[in-house]
C-alpha cells in the first residue's frame, strides 16, 4: 500500500505531533511538529523536516546549527494521529545544547536535570 499523508489524522491546525527517537540507541530525542508537507519533504529528502509553530514555517532540523537529523524510518502510530521519526542524529537535539530535549526528570516530587549541554 503506498503511503499518503493525507490519511493521518492532523490536528485542527493541520499539524500531527512527530517524536525524533535516535534509531541506534532509541533514545528519545525530541518532539515537534509536522504537516503534510513537512512530512512529504522528509521523506523525499532524507533531511527530517518539521513545520515551525513559532515561525510558521518549515524547519529542517540542523540547518542553522549544523546538528542535522538524517531520517532512518518514520512509522505511524495505531491511531495514525502521531508519528515516530527514527533519526541518525549529529550533535545535541535540543537547542538547549543537550542531546536530548527530556533532560528533566521528577524525582520524588522534585525536578532534577538529568544531563548537562554538550555546547
Amino acid at each position: 500500500m503506498t503511503f499518503d499523508p493525507a490519511s493521518l489524522q492532523f490536528n485542527e491546525a493541520g499539524l500531527i505531533p512527530a517524536i525524533a527517537q535516535d534509531a541506534e540507541t532509541h533514545e528519545v530525542l525530541m518532539l515537534a511538529w509536522m504537516n503534510a508537507e513537512s512530512i512529504a519533504r522528509s521523506l523525499e529528502t532524507g533531511k527530517v523536516t518539521y513545520w515551525s509553530r513559532s515561525r510558521q514555517a518549515f524547519w529542517v532540523k540542523g540547518e542553522t546549527s549544523g546538528h542535522v537529523q538524517r531520517l532512518v524510518e518514520m512509522r505511524i502510530d495505531c491511531d495514525r494521529d502521531c508519528l515516530l521519526v527514527l533519526v541518525d542524529q549529529t550533535g545535541p537535539a535540543c537547542h538547549t545544547g543537550r542531546r536530548s530535549c527530556f533532560y528533566t526528570g521528577i524525582q520524588e516530587g522534585d525536578e532534577v536535570e538529568l544531563m548537562k549541554s554538550v555546547d
